[in-house]
Formats: structure tokens, sequence, C-alpha cells
């Protein structure tokens, strides 16, 4: 499937996206640098009810955030990561796991950890002011 949207619609298209994806815990999204996978990503946490400050896990490696619901969310971002074995010590395998929703930067980086049911999802520049998701 794919998503186009202006980048000032991203907010709507996170929850047509979520209400198209309920079944999947890990979302693993690929794309370029600068294409807006955080910023896609932060849409989606609003949309989930997080009630925490979302910034990019660039050093940290793994943010974690609660919903109202009382549900946890963690963000990723595996760039700087360069083997399956520096994500398993970073603790990224136990959230992969955990059964709780994982938002994935950089997937690619530490491809062979995944679980089965992960959904894939890259984001593409299409113009300066609109991108597409394909899953």
């Amino acid at each position: 499937m794919e998503l186009s949207f202006k980048l000032n619609e991203i907010p709507a298209v996170a929850k047509t996206f979520l209400a198209g994806a309920p079944n999947y815990k890990v979302l693993a999204f690929y794309g370029e640098m600068g294409v807006g996978k955080t910023t896609f990503i932060h849409a989606l946490c609003e949309a989930m009810g997080v009630t925490d400050t979302v910034t990019s896990p660039t050093f940290s490696i793994i943010n974690e955030y609660n919903t109202s619901s009382g549900e946890i969310v963690y963000h990723m971002d595996l760039y700087r990561l360069k083997t399956n074995e520096e994500a398993i010590n970073a603790g990224v395998e136990d959230c992969l796991y955990s059964g709780n929703i994982c938002l994935v930067e950089w997937p690619g980086n530490a491809p062979g950890i995944f679980p089965k049911d992960t959904l894939y999802i890259t984001v593409f520049v299409i113009g300066d002011e609109m991108r597409k998701i394909e899953w």
C-alpha cells in the first residue's frame, strides 16, 4: 500500500496509517537522511496518545514513551549501530520482542533481529512539500 501527502497533512495521514495497520507492534522505517522519518513517527506518537515529549533517539538509541491509556511505545534509531550484535547489546532486541509498540528508524543497520511480523515502511520525497510512504 502507499499514501502520498503534503507535509502539512502528516497528522491526518498518521491517523489513517494507524487505522490501516492495527495489528502490527513493530514498525520499521526506511528512508534517506532528512526524508521525514522522525517527523512521521512524531505524528504517529501523537495519534497514539503519547503523553511524553517525543524526541529523536539518535544519541540515546531508544526512547520510551507512555500513552494516555498506559501503553509503552518505544522509538528507536539504529543509525549509529553497525551490527545485529551492537543492537542486541543496546537493548533493541528486548524492546522488539516486548509486545509493546516499537517505531524503528534505520532498521537496515541490524536486519537480523526483527520479528517476522514486522511492518516495513519506506518514506520517499516526491517534491519539496510532498512525501510518500509505502508498506
